[in-house]
């Protein structure tokens, strides 16, 4: 997937993985009973975070990349939609794990 958005410092857009409709026993749930996912895939980092000290231009490298499954809090991030798709974008540091 080709995205023209450019997230900020250490921001990341990630594509929610598709929410359970059914449990376990077979049940279709409502989109209403649904649980937020908490997976998803990294489509596009930002360049990293810009040191805190007015005169260094270091940055610090992002620790995720492109295609990583990533594991994140359930109220991270903040939703958008764009090009039809539902995104999150949120720090590097509301993303818990990688898969």
């Amino acid at each position: 997937m080709s995205l023209n958005i450019k997230p900020l410092d250490d921001r990341v857009v990630v594509e929610p993985l598709a929410a359970d409709e059914k449990t376990a026993s077979g049940i279709i749930l409502p989109d209403t009973a649904q649980e937020k996912p908490q997976q998803g895939t990294v489509v596009v980092v930002g360049p990293g975070k810009a040191c805190d000290k007015e005169t260094c231009t270091c940055v610090t490298p992002m620790s995720v990349k492109k295609g990583d499954k990533v594991l994140y809090g359930k109220y991270s991030g903040t939703e958008i939609v764009h090009e039809g798709k539902e995104l999150l974008i949120m720090r590097e540091t509301d993303i818990l794990a990688v898969l």
